[in-house]
């Protein structure tokens, strides 16, 4: 049987960053308890006798066998999840396309239809146009204002899928409008909330069936992990772990530690990388060399409104086209010296780079359009530098 000392599972109404530190953690109150979250470094577990074996294999027993099923580590990680997020319950991947794939294929299967939002993370958009049609699932997009949404409605159609806000150019979709489309047709509802985070935004609380996120992003933050996790319903998230199993997905009890460490700080830097994102977006806004900047927490924003009434602060990733289209904006990445010339997201580390040849290579010049990337359009994580010293590196950048 598990042997992990109890939890506190009352989820108490903490805060977000009390809730990152201590929910899912074992109690620690006593002697010789542990401040730290145990790495549960193995592969199988033991039973005591062939019965307990047998409860298992019956499904009548919540014990630990192998850790692509489950493990102590792993469940500390998911139960701190699923407090963040609200839930029931979570599950933690290997990758955050383990937790979308999963997620979706949980909810799928052939000759079933799905809506998604058009503008999404390019491997996102890849695995529904490349492999969900070998698979017999059809995709139809919708851009984020979900305009003429209800004429892409089929008998056959299961799931709405939307990313809010959307990478890289941060419009958002109307939750609110979304979800009642979703129990209108009867839908099951996923939302992408690694951009905005638990702290911004919690969809789950709005109805929404599950939600998934790249761990290795704000819930990591430390651009040292590469992670997935869905949070939801018991019942979806049995269906999400059944996919884990099958296709292999499955979190290793060092990374799982890693997320862990990772969370317990996620309030306040998702707090300061807010703060550092909209001095850097304002900065960005008056210089001569920019075009657009694509920051919700601007006036100029088309989507300013909606994200004042559906988040809790506006994020810290950014983008902005650059005068001189690609060349320019090559140029201006080419110079950077505090900022990093690399992809993901969500760390500590500043960071810039061009979607066309990263988060969205491999898509032609409409669907790049769609999405809202232009040749000049460079992405910007802001992370947890001194504002002044970020803006006087990308005034430099752009000289």
């Amino acid at each position: 049987m598990k042997t992990q000392p109890a939890r506190d599972t009352s989820r108490k109404n903490h805060g977000p960053q009390t809730t990152a530190i201590h929910g899912g953690e074992p109690k620690r109150h006593g002697v010789n308890a542990p401040v730290g979250t145990p790495v549960t470094r193995t592969s199988t577990f033991t039973f005591s006798n062939t019965e307990e074996m047998k409860q298992w294999a019956e499904g009548k027993s919540k014990a630990y066998i192998y850790t692509r099923y489950g493990n102590p580590t792993l469940t500390v990680a998911e139960e701190k999840i699923a407090a963040l997020e609200g839930a029931e319950a979570a599950v933690v991947t290997a990758s955050g396309m383990a937790a979308i794939s999963s997620a979706l294929l949980g909810a799928l299967k052939a000759e079933d239809e799905l809506i998604s939002t058009a503008q999404l993370y390019g491997g996102t958009y890849r695995l529904m146009r490349d492999v969900f049609p070998d698979m017999g699932i059809k995709v139809h997009h919708v851009e984020a204002d979900l305009a003429g949404i209800e004429k892409l409605v089929t008998r056959k159609t299961k799931v709405l899928y939307v990313e809010t806000p959307t990478n890289p150019t941060l419009r958002l979709v109307d939750l609110n409008k979304a979800i009642a489309f979703a129990k209108n047709h009867n839908l099951i509802s996923i939302v992408d909330n690694t951009f905005a985070t638990p702290v911004l935004q919690q969809p789950l609380s709005m109805g929404y069936d599950m939600v998934v996120h790249s761990a290795t992003k704000y819930l990591g933050g430390h651009s040292d992990l590469i992670a997935g996790a869905a949070a939801g319903s018991k019942h979806w998230m049995d269906r999400v772990r059944h996919m884990v199993i099958c296709l292999g997905g499955s979190m290793d009890p060092e990374t799982a530690y890693l997320l862990i460490r990772g969370m317990k700080t996620l309030g306040l830097r998702v707090k300061k990388q807010g703060e550092n994102a909209m001095a850097v977006a304002k900065f960005l806004e008056k210089h001569p060399k920019v075009e657009r900047v694509h920051y919700p927490g601007l006036p100029s924003h088309a989507d300013h409104a909606l994200a004042e009434r559906q988040m809790r602060g506006f994020g810290s990733m950014l983008a902005f086209d650059v005068k001189g289209g690609l060349d320019a904006a090559r140029r201006f990445c080419d110079h950077v010296q505090l900022f990093l010339l690399a992809a993901s997201l969500g760390g500590v580390e500043s960071l810039v780079v061009l979607p066309i040849y990263t988060s969205h290579y491999n898509m032609s010049k409409e669907e790049l359009r769609r999405a809202g990337v232009a040749p000049g359009t460079v992405r910007v994580s802001v992370g947890l530098e001194d504002a002044d010293d970020l803006i006087a590196d990308l005034e430099q950048a752009l000289a």
